[in-house]
């Protein structure tokens, strides 16, 4: 049984992967936009900024306002991204030291509770409630189990099925839901690098404004 579901996590991962870089390819097919204008700055940096000082609450008004939902989302990604690196050492039959378990152990209970106050958050605030759709709860709903099954496995193997079968459920509706945002992310803000990087308008920039006041 165990080696069954084992095939099907690294089968569901692996679709997950390719289904994504599919719609990549997709998306790209519309073309990129041609730009007419001379190149001022340095796209590279552009690129830095948009992975650097850019995400920085105070380079983004909605995370200024809104600091404490900001951390959560910080700490939840966090989780989210231990609960993978557990998954693929757990596979790999890697054993890890009891520090180091620790320390996910942690991370993935506070990324869990965030995960689960920001939904609550989102059911309970009726601006939220407005914009949000049902694959706003489920990417939200299947994202906490499988980090909490994670914190359950680290504590005890017996949880191994429910641990693999929430890894299944997640990497199948990945490329359909809003999860799939994990991988267009960075080249949205690759993107907004170049673009704002070879204009040298990004905040920061030597003797340009921001790009607000270029509007």
């Amino acid at each position: 049984m165990m080696i069954v579901l084992k095939a099907g996590v690294a089968v569901a991962a692996l679709y997950a992967v390719g289904a994504l870089i599919y719609l990549v390819h997709k998306a790209a097919a519309f073309g990129f936009p041609v730009y007419y204008s001379k190149e001022k700055g340095s796209r590279i940096k552009g690129i830095m900024y948009a992975f650097g000082r850019g995400m920085m609450p105070w380079e983004k008004e909605s995370a200024g306002k809104h600091l404490l939902s900001y951390l959560a989302g910080v700490t939840y990604h966090t989780g989210i991204f231990v609960a993978l690196l557990y998954l693929l050492f757990v596979l790999c039959g890697v054993v890890l030291p009891s520090a180091i378990l620790l320390l996910c152990q942690i991370i993935l209970l506070t990324g869990g509770l965030c995960g689960v106050g920001l939904l609550f958050k989102r059911i309970s605030s009726a601006e939220m409630k407005v914009i949000s759709c049902l694959d706003d709860y489920a990417a939200n709903i299947m994202v906490d189990l499988f980090i909490f099954s994670a914190l359950l496995h680290s504590f005890s193997v017996a949880s191994t099925p429910v641990f693999y079968g929430s890894a299944i459920v997640m990497f199948l509706y990945i490329p359909v839901g809003k999860i799939r945002h994990c991988f267009f992310f960075f080249l949205t803000r690759i993107l907004f690098g170049i673009f704002f990087g070879r204009r040298d308008v990004f905040p920061g920039a030597t003797g340009t404004r921001h790009p607000e006041e270029t509007r």
